[in-house]
C-alpha cells in the first residue's frame, strides 16, 4: 500500500510541477517529467527518494515510505543558471520536513548536480 501512495505522489508531482511552471510563465513550456531514479538518501534523519527530471536541471525529493514527513516532496529548481532554490509541499510531520529542509537547502549547486547524475545511474 505504501508503494502505491508513493507512486501516486510521484505522478502528482510530475503533473503539478509543470502546471505551476506553465502558469507562472507566458510562453508554453515543455512537459516536465521527473521519473529518473530514484536514489535513496537521508536528510533530516529521515529517508527520501530523489528523482531527476527531463529538463536535466530539476531534482525532486519525495518522502520515502515510513517517513513521518509523508506525504511531502521538495523540488530544486535552477535559478539564474548558478544556484538552486528549494521548495517543499506536503501534509506530513512539520518537524520531519523542516529537518530535511535544513539539510537540503544547505546543499551546494554542485552537490545538487551530483545527485542528478546519481539518479541517471539507477538501472544502468
Amino acid at each position: 500500500m505504501e508503494m502505491r501512495k508513493l507512486t501516486m505522489l510521484v505522478v502528482f508531482i510530475c503533473l503539478a510541477v509543470p502546471c505551476s511552471l506553465a502558469l507562472s510563465q507566458a510562453l508554453p513550456q515543455p512537459t516536465l517529467a521527473c521519473n529518473v531514479g530514484p536514489v535513496s538518501k537521508i536528510y533530516g534523519q529521515t529517508q527520501w527518494l530523489l528523482y531527476s527530471c527531463n529538463d536535466t536541471s530539476t531534482l525532486i525529493a519525495v518522502s520515502a515510505p515510513g517517513n513521518p514527513a509523508s506525504p511531502f516532496y521538495f523540488s530544486f529548481s535552477l535559478e539564474g543558471g548558478a544556484s538552486y532554490h528549494v521548495r517543499g509541499e506536503g501534509t506530513g510531520s512539520k518537524a520531519a520536513s523542516d529537518a530535511a529542509y535544513n539539510d537540503l537547502q544547505a546543499l551546494s549547486a554542485s552537490a545538487v548536480r551530483d545527485l542528478i547524475e546519481q539518479t541517471k545511474l539507477v538501472g544502468k
